[in-house]
């Protein structure tokens, strides 16, 4: 029983908790929800809305989730590197049993690696997240951005930069300011493969700026970067998956206060805090919550695990803690790590999946989202199939195995329709990989005929499409023998090669 989905039960036995509550976390006895925790509902709450007017719904839900959980338990949180971007989320869930709600990510390359490099593994990096939120949990990144037109090593990320060369970094017509907006433009083709997967991201951009260890740190116009990257994610990338979270470090004897670089409320939807050295400070909770006024505050970074039974007696408005990489297991022993998991205050994936499930708008729940495959026996799409199944994407490596129950391994073939909507009004290139025939037409254009025994070949086909204008799609395919495999692709001048999403396609 988790606290933040039966707060409703603690309410009736008050005295109980407040005795049960002095126990120490740590022994895994009697954990219970601190009685001195502040309990709210949503019908009391004003409702928190996006700053992000044309915000998606995946965004809108997961804001009003955290908005509604504040004072009733704290989400779980690990980040992960761009290098290996599921160690570390595995090693928690290894060492707890529980997976954490919110996976932190990595975009940023601080290991001087070649551009071929940077983009496989920042590839790796969203298809990690798809799969994340696929299976329910939460999307979080981080972007250590290199000072723009450096190379990509931590030195360039962790430097100091003077108010006068900073100042042309955000001066449009620069070449500095070009090469800034450059690199957001790279990087947001890897967060509009996320927005096309339907996957709302905790955006924290250019954080702990009220320290001086990162070239945007402890700059007087910092807003003006703030604006600049909202302005060419939202307006020019139109990623409308964003939460906006304005991550400041805790105001200690190396960071200035909060207020002296907050944007303001009309431009961030979470504010987050770093906190290291187990230096859980009131003040730190106590002046945040109170910038922001009634938006959801959470733990952007530790290096320790907080005490869910303080963080529920003193400081119960955190909504979520993300612990750093490999901090989990240097900073915390692994009893620990064991008893916050398992603690009734925190909030592991299964419960934000059983609390989220009814809120998840039509598109979560797959709907009318996707394409409609029918499976046959044969190799010739003739007679009656034998599935028939609504499928997200065309991305399948069935190797040698069968594709479902009822169908053989060899000698099968699928046709899939639909509708296609695309976001832009320019050329399109799809790609089809298959092993072996494949057919491909775009509202009623046959754009890529490759009907014959192949071993894993990639077909093209060009075509203009309108943005936002249904277009239909059918794609046949079918399976001689030996190794399985069809994936459907497509790109254009606004947007990176990936595969034709579930977001832009709609069943018949």
């Amino acid at each position: 029983m988790n606290t933040y989905r039966k707060y409703r039960l603690y309410i009736t036995i008050l005295p109980l908790i407040l005795i049960l509550s002095l126990i120490p976390w740590g022994t895994g006895e009697g954990r219970s929800l601190p009685a001195t925790a502040k309990v709210t509902t949503s019908a009391a709450s004003v409702p928190v809305k996006p700053i992000n007017p044309s915000a998606s719904k995946e965004a809108s839900a997961l804001l009003s989730y955290l908005s509604d959980l504040s004072g009733k338990g704290m989400i779980s949180g690990q980040h992960d590197y761009l290098e290996s971007p599921d160690e570390f989320n595995n090693k928690l869930k290894n060492t707890s049993g529980q997976y954490a709600v919110l996976h932190g990510y990595e975009l940023g390359a601080i290991g001087n690696q070649s551009k071929e490099t940077i983009a496989r593994q920042r590839q790796a990096v969203v298809n990690s997240a798809i799969r994340w939120h696929e299976n329910g949990g939460i999307v979080a990144m981080t972007f250590h951005q290199n000072l723009p037109g450096t190379s990509p090593i931590w030195t360039n990320v962790h430097m100091q930069l003077s108010q006068d060369k900073f100042n042309a970094y955000v001066t449009p017509g620069t070449a500095q300011y070009k090469a800034l907006v450059a690199e957001l433009d790279e990087v947001a083709k890897y967060l509009g493969e996320l927005r096309d997967a339907g996957v709302p991201v905790l955006w924290r951009p250019y954080h702990e700026m009220n320290g001086g260890w990162f070239w945007w740190g402890q700059k007087d116009n910092f807003v003006k970067l703030w604006d600049l990257v909202y302005d060419r994610m939202v307006n020019t990338h139109k990623l409308n998956n964003l939460l906006w979270v304005w991550n400041p470090n805790a105001p200690n004897k190396s960071s200035q206060p909060y207020a002296d670089y907050y944007p303001g409320a009309a431009k961030v939807d979470i504010l987050a805090a770093d906190i290291y050295d187990n230096d859980f400070k009131q003040s730190y909770y106590d002046s945040l919550l109170k910038l922001a006024d009634g938006k959801p505050i959470g733990i952007g970074e530790s290096g320790e695990l907080p005490d869910p039974v303080i963080m529920a007696q003193q400081q119960s408005k955190w909504v979520y803690t993300m612990t750093w990489g490999k901090m989990l297991v240097e900073n915390n022993p692994p009893l620990k790590i064991q008893s916050f998991m398992n603690h009734k205050y925190t909030v592991s994936r299964e419960d934000y999946k059983l609390a989220m499930g009814p809120r998840l708008p039509a598109f979560a729940a797959g709907s009318r989202k996707g394409l409609r495959g029918q499976y046959f026996g044969n190799m010739d799409l003739s007679g009656s199939p034998l599935l028939t199944r609504n499928d997200s994407r065309i991305q399948f490596n069935w190797h040698g195995n069968s594709p479902a129950t009822g169908i053989a391994k060899d000698s099968f073939s699928v046709r899939w329709t639909g509708t296609l909507k695309p976001l832009y009004s320019e050329k399109y290139t799809f790609t089809a990989s298959s092993d072996d025939g494949v057919r491909v037409w775009i509202g009623g254009k046959l754009i890529i005929d490759s009907w014959k025994n192949q071993s894993s070949a990639s077909r093209e086909g060009s075509i203009t499409l309108s943005a936002n204008t249904p277009y239909s799609i059918k794609v046949e395919y079918y399976e001689n023998r030996g190794d399985a495999s069809v994936s459907l692709m497509w790109r254009s001048p606004s947007q990176k090669q990936m595969i034709v999403p579930q977001s832009a396609l709609t069943l018949p």
